[in-house]
This record gives C-alpha cells, sequence and structure tokens, in this order.
C-alpha cells in the first residue's frame, strides 16, 4: 500500500519515497472530487451527518497525505521531492479553491444555519458552520463565474510563488559557504563553534574551518567573531540572500512584487480595499488602523528605552574599543561585550549549563507539574536519524497527544523553529483519534561526543514551540475544524507559545533543567540572578525592531501600491520607528518569509499582539505561584483546551477573569520607569 493512504496508525515516514506523492494525491483528488459532486447533487442532505461529516472526513485524508509531504519537503529537502511538491501544489490548490466558490455546498450550510437542527449542534460545531459561511464568502462562492475562475487562477498562482520563495532563500542560504585558514581570523568564536565549523570543512575536504549562513554558524559569528571584515563579510552575504546581488535564477525581488499584485487583486475581487482587511476578517483586530494604532502606541512606549539601548551601545564600542561608527556588523558583537561587562557574564558561559540532556527533562517537568501528565519518549518511523518521539499520558496512564522533536540543523532543512499538525483529535465513531504534532528547530547539533548545548534564547525558543504543540496536543475538542489551533484567529495563535517562554525565567524551573556539560554542577544561584537583571537588555531595541517589521508588513498589504518598491515603504517606517538604519544593502524583504512563504501576511503583528494576552495569562501564575497546578487546569480547560470553539477573547477572559491588559507585558519587558 501507498504510505501516503494509511490513516490507520502514524505516519509511514521511513517508507515515504518521492515517487509516492503523485498516485496518492491524484487518487485523494479523484476520490474528494466525486464526493462533492455527490454531496453537491443531493438535494436532502443538508444536516451535519449527510454532508459536513463525510465532507470532513475526506478532506482530512488529503490534507494528512499533504502534511507528510509538505513536512518532509521543509525538513529533509531533496531535488526529486521539490519536483514532486511543486508538480502536486497547483491541483492540491485548485482542489481547495474550487471547493471554497462550490455554492451548491455553501447552499447547504446556509440551510443548516438556519434550521431547527442548528440549535442542537454543540458550541464547537455551530462555531464550524459559521466558519464555513465566512470562509466560502472568503474564498469567491459570491463571485460572479468569470471572477471565480480568475480568483481560483490567483490562489494557484501565489502557493507556486510563495513555495518558490522558500525555495530561493533556503537554496542561497545553503550555496554560501566561507572557509577561514588563519587562526587569527576566527579568534573569540566558543570551542565547540569552531569544532563544528573544523568538523564541517574536513567533510567538504579543506584545511581550516567553514562558516555558512545556517543559524548555528552565523550567530556566533555575529556575537563573537573578534575579526571585523569577517563579522562584515558574513553579514553582507546573510542579508543580501535571495536578492539580485546573487543568482538572479534565486532573486525574490520580482516574486515580492508579483506576490503583492495578486494578493491586491484577490482583495477587490472580493470587495474589500486591501489585502489586509482580507486577512483581518479571520483575525481578532478589526481594521489595519487598529492594528497600525496599536503598533505606534506600544511603539511610544519603547521608542525611549530602544534610543538609550543604542546610545548606551555606541558609547561602550567608543569608549572601550575605540570604535568610531557602529555598523549593523557590529552591533550583536558589540552588545554580548557589553552584556559582559555590565553583568559579569556571557552567552557562551550560560551555554554550558544547558545541554539538551537536561533541558528536556526540565521542561517536560514543567508540564507534567501544571497539567499534571507524563511525557516519555517512544518509537516511530522518523525521517531523519536525530529525530525523536514522545508521547504524553494522563494521570490515568491514558494517551492524550504525541510529537515528533527535530531540533538540529541540516543542510536541506527550512531555518527557522515551527510547529505543525500531523494528526488532530476528533471524535471518530466510539474513539478519539490521538493528536501529533511535528516540533523543528534548528540549533546546534552535538560535537565532540558531547550532547547539544543550548543558548538561553535556544531555550526560550523551544518552550515556545512546545507551547504551540500542547495547543494542538492538549485540545478537547471533538470536532475537527476547531480542535486544537485549528480556528484558532491568527493573532491569538501566539498566546501558548509566548506563555510558555515565561517559565525559562523562573528559578524554580531553570534549576532543574540545568546541569554543567563538564562538571555536572547546576547553574549557580548567582549566575541566574545575573540573568534575570540581563533579561531585558536591549528590549526596547527588540520591540522596536518586531513593531518595524509589523508596520512593513501591515502597510504592505493595506495601502502600498506593488508597483513601487518595497524598499523605499521600509525606509519611510523606519523613519517613524527605527534606532537603527541597517546599510543600504541590506535586502530583508527578499528573506522575510514569515509573510511571503508563512502564514502571517498582514498578521505579523500578532507576535506583539499575542504577547499581551500571554503576558497578561502568565500574570495569574505569578499571582499564585508560577508551577500551580490548579492555574495551570484552568488556563488547560479554558485556554488550550477549548481550540477554536470559541472566540479567543471569550477564552481569555475565562481564563483571566476580564479583558487583557498591557500593563504585564510593559512590566516583563522592562519597559517601565524604574
Amino acid at each position: 500500500m501507498n504510505p501516503l493512504l494509511d490513516y490507520a496508525g502514524l505516519p509511514r515516514f521511513a517508507e515515504v519515497k518521492a515517487e509516492h506523492v503523485t498516485p496518492a494525491i491524484e487518487a485523494l483528488l479523484i476520490a474528494n472530487r466525486t464526493l462533492v459532486e455527490k454531496l453537491s447533487a443531493d438535494a436532502g442532505a443538508s444536516s451535519w451527518a449527510a454532508f459536513v461529516a463525510p465532507l470532513e472526513d475526506a478532506n482530512e485524508h488529503l490534507s494528512r497525505a499533504w502534511s507528510q509531504v509538505s513536512h518532509l519537503n521543509a525538513v529533509v529537502n531533496s531535488p526529486e521531492l521539490r519536483e514532486v511538491y511543486n508538480a502536486n501544489l497547483p491541483k492540491i490548490t485548485e482542489f481547495y479553491a474550487a471547493l471554497s466558490q462550490n455554492l451548491k455546498l455553501y447552499d447547504k450550510f446556509k440551510v443548516l444555519k438556519a434550521s431547527a437542527e442548528f440549535a442542537q449542534l454543540s458550541a464547537a460545531q455551530k462555531k464550524i458552520v459559521d466558519n464555513e459561511l465566512r470562509d466560502f464568502r472568503l474564498g469567491g462562492a459570491e463571485l460572479a463565474e468569470e471572477q471565480k475562475e480568475r480568483f481560483k487562477a490567483i490562489q494557484e498562482e501565489l502557493a507556486s510563488a510563495a513555495a518558490k520563495f522558500e525555495e530561493n532563500l533556503l537554496d542561497t542560504t545553503n550555496d554560501y559557504a566561507k572557509y577561514v585558514e588563519r587562526a587569527e581570523e576566527v579568534a573569540g568564536l566558543p570551542a565547540d563553534v569552531l569544532q563544528a565549523a573544523q568538523e564541517a570543512a574536513t567533510a567538504d575536504g579543506k584545511p581550516g574551518w567553514k562558516f555558512t549562513l545556517h543559524g548555528p554558524s552565523y550567530m556566533p559569528v555575529m556575537q563573537y567573531a573578534d575579526h571585523r571584515p569577517l563579522r562584515e563579510e558574513i553579514y553582507r552575504a546573510y542579508t543580501t540572500r535571495a536578492s539580485e546581488f546573487g543568482k538572479p535564477e534565486w532573486d525574490n525581488t520580482p516574486l515580492i512584487k508579483q506576490i503583492l499584485g495578486l494578493r491586491q487583486e484577490a482583495a477587490h475581487l472580493l470587495g474589500f480595499k486591501s489585502y489586509a482587511e482580507v486577512s483581518l476578517a479571520t483575525k481578532m483586530a478589526q481594521t489595519p488602523s487598529e492594528v497600525k494604532a496599536f503598533l505606534h502606541a506600544l511603539g511610544q512606549r519603547a521608542k525611549p528605552f530602544a534610543e538609550k539601548d543604542v546610545a548606551e551601545v555606541r558609547a561602550f564600542a567608543a569608549e572601550k574599543f575605540g570604535l568610531r561608527e557602529l555598523e549593523a556588523w557590529d552591533i550583536g558583537y558589540y552588545s554580548e561585550k557589553l552584556r559582559e561587562a555590565r553583568y559579569g557574564f556571557s552567552d557562551e558561559e550560560v551555554k554550558q549549563y544547558f545541554p539538551e540532556t537536561s533541558v528536556l527533562p526540565g521542561m517536560f517537568k514543567v508540564v507534567e507539574t501544571i497539567y499534571g501528565l507524563k511525557i516519555h519518549e517512544t518509537h516511530a518511523p522518523l525521517w531523519h536519524p536525530d529525530v525523536r518521539f514522545f508521547a504524553l499520558t494522563d494521570h490515568t496512564g491514558q494517551l492524550v497527544g504525541q510529537f515528533y522533536l527535530d531540533l538540529y540543523a541540516r543542510r536541506n532543512k527550512r531555518g527557522g523553529a515551527w510547529m505543525d499538525d500531523a494528526i488532530t483529535r476528533r471524535r471518530k465513531q466510539e474513539s478519539i483519534q490521538t493528536p501529533v504534532a511535528y516540533l523543528t528547530c534548528n540549533f546546534s547539533a552535538p560535537v565532540g561526543g558531547r550532547p547539544a548545548l543550548f543558548t538561553h534564547d535556544e531555550v526560550i525558543t523551544l518552550f515556545h514551540e512546545f507551547g504551540h504543540g500542547l495547543h494542538h496536543l492538549l485540545t478537547k475538542i471533538e470536532d475537527l475544524g476547531v480542535s486544537g489551533i485549528n480556528g484558532v484567529e491568527w493573532d491569538a495563535v501566539e498566546l501558548p507559545s509566548q506563555f510558555m517562554e515565561n517559565f525559562c525565567w523562573e528559578w524554580d524551573v531553570v534549576r532543574h533543567m540545568t546541569k554543567h556539560v563538564d562538571s555536572g554542577e547546576t547553574l549557580p544561584r548567582a549566575l541566574f540572578d545575573k540573568m534575570l537583571l540581563a533579561k531585558n537588555f536591549q528590549s526596547g531595541m527588540q520591540t522596536m525592531r518586531q513593531i518595524e517589521f509589523s508596520l512593513f508588513d501591515m502597510h504592505l498589504h493595506d495601502d502600498f501600491d506593488p508597483a513601487h518598491n518595497p524598499l523605499d515603504l521600509l525606509q519611510r517606517v523606519r523613519d517613524q520607528v527605527a534606532v537603527l538604519r541597517p546599510p543600504a544593502y541590506n535586502r530583508f524583504p527578499n528573506n522575510f518569509s514569515h509573510i511571503f512563504a508563512g502564514g502571517y501576511a498582514a498578521g505579523y503583528y500578532s507576535y506583539k499582539w499575542a504577547e499581551v494576552l500571554s503576558a497578561d495569562a502568565y500574570s495569574l501564575f505569578e499571582e499564585n505561584g508560577v508551577l500551580n497546578a490548579e492555574v495551570g487546569h484552568r488556563f488547560w480547560s479554558e485556554i488550550l483546551g477549548r481550540g477554536g470553539s470559541r472566540p479567543a477573547l471569550e477564552s481569555f477572559v475565562a481564563f483571566r477573569g476580564r479583558e487583557p491588559a498591557i500593563d504585564a507585558l510593559l512590566r516583563h519587558s522592562g519597559m517601565v520607569e524604574a
């Protein structure tokens, strides 16, 4: 049997080959189209059981198969897999575009909404019906026939353009290598980074050290390399990826223009002024102006702190190192030197206390304590030897969920960190389908026979993604459309992930997940206290950077003419909010995959929007004890467990007892006057 067509258990990743993809997808599309035609032709099938349930079953089969293909394309990319992915992506896009425009199905949902049966449906099922009615409108169901065809074509072009954008970024990242042979040029770099670079050079048959644009190589160079020309060269390569400065076939500039133009055209077809309005139709925020006002208000509070951050690092670099002009490739380096001087520790020192072998059990202990769960490693077919698989069980031993953990950077793996769903919880006859998640990061792999060592920032990233995973795995909803992260407003989906980050700053958590890689000692309390003092080091700068990206994204999709140059818009945004200016050659838009190849178009503000929610939610733990199981179960019950079955604001109020306030975020970020 084709492994992509087996839904009896976990995905059979060890067996999936590129040649399985097209036959599986074509078979599923034929089956789904046949069902859609049958349901559309049945005039009497307007009940949940008659058409919603069978349609949900068929679409789940297709989404589960395609999820495996998309995931493999992201984590073990190969020419063969890329070819079949790109060949089948238009077919998938066309099917869903046609489905969202099917007037007969749309009418059936309208009939169901108006029927006596609707009152008998569960709250989750009612929410699914309401979401479907909204999504049919947003999918072009009410358009004239010729407009429908154009709208479908736009969806296919956008899907292909987004895939190409991500491929260009991966290819240009993989293509770069800097080989260094002189020891003085790698001075300052940590021993484990140098060992990994030396092993990479040796694998290529080269002497010395190899540096790349992948995070575990790029970030330490920017933070620790004493040799300024090395920092400058690698910074330039990183910030000009997928631009006109590289290979023409990998330049994302024309794709940006194409994507923005297509999104704007689609919005106009639907009767919206801009794509931003389309995006916000499914979010908590109501209008682009509301988002911009939120960002500017937060920026007003943060900018004085950001200006102070910049002034401090400039003065430090000038006074201690005689640096006349602080450049973009200097900021990370001198910021680290300033932090070491001010707080008496370095990231590299802290990193030695966070081996993977201690961090994972420590993170799991938090979840076990506040939710009463158990987490243990188990077996499953995997796509790479580095991947691990875990199960969550409740106090009775009942399986709650399972997840894959793929932690290390690889050559043919997409950059960044993310969570995605493999299987979603739902009721199937008399049983419950167990949810399964993918958790993916790009940390440094183990070197020299020692476990992988994580910086504290990487530990925070891991907790963040695990928070997304718990949102998916701990749902108590049994209807697919609003189970787990399904149906959750995009600007609220970061709440559980950012909430989990807070535990990385709690002594009762950190002490249980640290063990020095050599001595075995727990992180000293004195060092942790220094970390706390430094917690909000340059938080103003970091906040303004996020606001800059968010405003750029929102203006790009609201009041920007795609015929113009996005770099000009970015400069205007920076005129308003930036406290640092990158060099003119910086091509940030060309590698802004969140909005051009991810789900964050006109939604990048979600990180800051949800941070208000997460900080305020966490403040209830602070008031009652950060590992309080009673508050933990309330958070599970009212937020994690509810999925998208009700509006996120209702879930927040049910947990917190009131609407969210910004005070906790400002306090957590150190942006309140002492």
